[in-house]
């Protein structure tokens, strides 16, 4: 009786610790090893916000936008056509600005991470679609057969400037929530300290200074490729180059990497290094490089950014980048580790260093590289409904709530001196008195 009498309990409270076990087990610690693999990749991250971030585009008259194609395709020789829904955005490296205007104008888009709200009492941010990138380039410098004499980007900025200083949601919180797209690295130039404050979505910082721009509260953008997506299946077999190059040699100081690179590779028998300009030949050839090499060098030009990065991807010919200073897009679900090479200056210009580095890369390694590009290519597509695009505006919806705490922390400090930038130095503003 006596054993039979402490059994009972024994076994009891053992039954109890494994009931608690399962208990614990499942509701704190519920990401147990059975489960762990849904979690092992970057594109299976949650992505949707719990509210979707609601955006009110301004109705910005014509000449902002359908105005600028307008100026854009009569100085390149083509008659003038005043019916806006025959206009085509020229196919450049810019249409970001085209793409995000035409989203927010579809009456049956369903993003999940922004929606466009027709009163701006309920808006979270402003969406300025102004064309600026398009802007720039509208009245060709040279080798345009027109040139429109009264269009003028630097009076197009300031007249934009004028627009917006007559609207109260602009003047309400200075810009902070208003969202600018100028995606060419001397987009909105003169004007850029007037709307430092707001998010800009632009392609890197090349041209930006510490005090207009900050992962703080911008996102960057990939340039829209040019070259035809390759739509083969990973493997080396049809790649007999190793590395492929075509564009400009010769760049300004930032892109003086080119002919230094040239020198080195063109004698190289498995490297293709062509000088090239933009044209549709170029394009031709470029698609046919990029699609049958297995490296794609992307030195840096102008600026520490190209469209040749976003080429490279959508061909799954792995980007070798030569760009010390390069920003890279969507970083928080993108690992470029896994689908680019990385090579610094120095030792890119070092004879001998960049070749023997490449075939070194076994197949094995290569193939990895072409499968992790065919996993995140998408983001770089600007037509998939689940692409660039989408992306872009969850990018955008994650700065909304820095944004709200610098307009509410801006609207409590007073007026502050720093003979040096802090690290507050793009949530406060300096010069205003409250």
């Amino acid at each position: 009786m006596g054993r039979k009498s402490i059994l009972k309990p024994t076994v009891a409270t053992v039954l109890l610790l494994i009931v608690f076990y399962a208990f614990f087990n499942t509701s704190i610690c519920p990401y147990t090893d059975h489960n762990l693999h849904f979690h092992t990749h970057e594109n299976s991250i949650p992505k949707i916000p719990q509210t979707s971030v609601k955006v009110y585009m301004y109705d910005l008259p014509r000449k902002f936008t359908y105005g600028v194609i307008k100026s854009y395709l009569i100085a390149r020789g083509q008659p003038e056509n005043e019916d806006e829904a025959s206009l085509k955005y020229p196919g450049n490296q810019h249409a970001a600005e085209w793409y995000l205007f035409s989203d927010l104008n579809n009456p049956e888009r369903s993003g999940a991470y922004v929606t466009r709200v027709l009163d701006p009492e309920s808006a979270d941010l402003f969406y300025v679609p102004f064309f600026s990138s398009l802007s720039l380039v509208a009245n060709p410098v040279r080798d345009g057969p027109v040139a429109v004499e009264h269009y003028n980007d630097v009076e197009m900025q300031e007249a934009l400037m004028d627009w917006l200083g007559e609207q109260p949601y602009w003047k309400r919180n200075h810009g902070r929530d208003h969202v600018f797209i100028c995606q060419d690295p001397n987009a909105l130039h003169n004007i850029v300290n007037q709307v430092k404050n707001a998010m800009l979505l632009v392609s890197d910082f090349g041209r930006l200074g510490h005090n207009q721009a900050s992962f703080v509260k911008d996102v960057i953008l990939p340039y829209t490729h040019r070259i035809t997506t390759y739509k083969g299946d990973i493997g080396v077999e049809n790649r007999k180059s190793l590395m492929f190059f075509m564009g400009n040699r010769y760049r300004k100081e930032g892109g003086k990497i080119r002919d230094s690179l040239f020198k080195i590779l063109e004698n190289e028998e498995d490297v293709v290094i062509k000088h090239g300009t933009q044209s549709r030949e170029s394009r031709r050839m470029a698609t046919q490089g990029m699609h049958s090499s297995k490296f794609c060098l992307h030195p840096a030009g102008d600026t520490p950014s190209a469209c040749r990065l976003f080429d490279a991807i959508v061909s799954l010919c792995i980007p070798v980048i030569i760009s010390d200073y390069i920003e890279l897009p969507f970083e928080d679900v993108i690992d470029y580790g896994k689908i680019a090479v990385f090579v610094d200056t120095d030792s890119a210009v070092t004879p001998g260093y960049l070749v023997k580095l490449l075939r070194g890369v076994n197949t094995g390694t290569i193939l990895e590289f072409q499968q992790e590009l065919t996993e995140v290519r998408h983001y770089f597509e600007y037509e998939d409904p689940n692409g660039t695009v989408d992306e872009i505006w969850r990018q955008v919806s994650l700065k909304v709530p820095l944004m709200k705490l610098m307009i509410n922390r801006d609207k409590r400090l007073m007026k502050r001196d720093f003979n040096e930038l802090d690290c507050s130095c793009l949530c406060t503003n300096q010069t205003r008195d409250t």
